[in-house]
């Protein structure tokens, strides 16, 4: 198969051709149609996560059709449309059986424990608990794109942030996590603010439902901007971004008893932000982690797509080859692109 792949952190990736996978008894082999670039993609290419081991092919987000079955597995078989939630569980460890599968004992994550789908295959294990079966209405690409951030961005806002329709929502950072929740909480009903530095991010922001935008770089104090136009402050604030600066905004820009949820990743240096603490205590503020979501609740945020409540697929920005995502993928910390970019051809 033809595969993205490098041998060092920090090295310019290659495109390869590897060993096709094959599948174990529970699992099976997707050919890949379509495969999200993140920049979660970029902290493990620069060696911020260490659950991946040299050598190694990314890529956590994507679809494509089953291409091998192993003998144990029941409920799929060869040719189906499917994708994958890009935290994927065991099935037997104690948060499995309880369905949260999203924080599983035992998680793998394609692109990061073990080799992606930054190529033409890419092997998932415990089949049975984590396939999601792809409704023929929905695009290869559109699905590419739900794995990790809008995924992760539905339950965000939805099951850790408990966003009711008519409260306010805060988004910090336009890329393609935040313009998930952006829309997602305009669906439920919710007055969205949504906070970058970019102004064509802001435009994008505002036109996939943000009531108000706010350019951090144009307003002398981010947290009272967001106060100001939220009336007091926001029910539930989303650091979209993953940055110690924006971690510490949206906590405070939270209303008396609201609800900060960090979906942006906090690696490296920035592993360890300042938490206004007191402010936590004295104002009874919540604060979550969202890290995925289950394959059982795929179905809720499937059917507010196929009933056109959510249109993901108007997030999506670049289309690449894999080739020139192995360019793109080393340019990520650069922030430059809008919406979410797809790898929709092998070549």
């Amino acid at each position: 198969m033809r595969a993205m792949y490098y041998e060092a952190f920090g090295a310019m990736p290659e495109i390869r051709t590897l060993p096709d996978p094959t599948p174990t008894p529970g699992g099976v082999v997707i050919a890949v149609k379509a495969t999200g670039l993140c920049r979660s993609d970029w902290h493990g290419w620069m060696g911020h996560d260490p659950d991946i081991h040299l050598p190694h092919v990314p890529g956590h987000e994507f679809a494509g059709t089953i291409a091998a079955v192993g003998r144990e597995v029941k409920r799929f078989k060869v040719g189906e449309r499917v994708t994958v939630p890009f935290v994927s569980g065991c099935g037997h460890c104690q948060e499995c059986r309880s369905g949260n599968q999203q924080v599983c004992e035992e998680q793998f994550q394609p692109g990061f424990t073990h080799w992606g789908s930054f190529a033409e295959y890419v092997a998932i294990d415990y089949a049975d608990q984590n396939l999601v079966h792809l409704p023929e209405e929905i695009a290869y690409e559109t699905a590419a794109g739900l794995g990790c951030r809008f995924a992760t961005s539905f339950r965000a806002v939805v099951d850790q942030g408990r966003l009711k329709g008519g409260e306010w929502l805060a988004v910090h950072g336009c890329g393609g996590v935040g313009l998930s929740a952006i829309m997602i909480g305009k669906a439920l009903g919710a007055n969205v603010v949504a906070i970058d530095i970019a102004e064509d991010k802001l435009a994008l922001a505002k036109a996939l439902g943000a009531s108000t935008v706010i350019n951090s770089r144009e307003v002398d104090d981010t947290v009272e901007a967001v106060r100001d136009v939220t009336g007091g402050g926001a029910h539930v604030s989303v650091d979209a971004l993953g940055h110690p600066q924006t971690c510490c905004n949206s906590i405070t820009n939270l209303r008396r008893r609201g609800r900060h949820v960090q979906v942006g990743l906090m690696l490296g240096e920035h592993s360890t932000p300042a938490i206004p603490m007191a402010r936590v205590i004295s104002q009874e503020l919540e604060i979550y982690g969202s890290h995925g979501m289950q394959s059982w609740r795929y179905d809720a945020m499937m059917q507010m797509i196929l009933s056109g409540r959510l249109d993901p697929a108007s997030l999506i920005g670049r289309r690449l080859t894999l080739t020139q995502a192995a360019t793109a993928l080393t340019e990520m910390d650069r922030f430059a692109e809008s919406g979410i970019s797809i790898i929709d051809r092998m070549a």
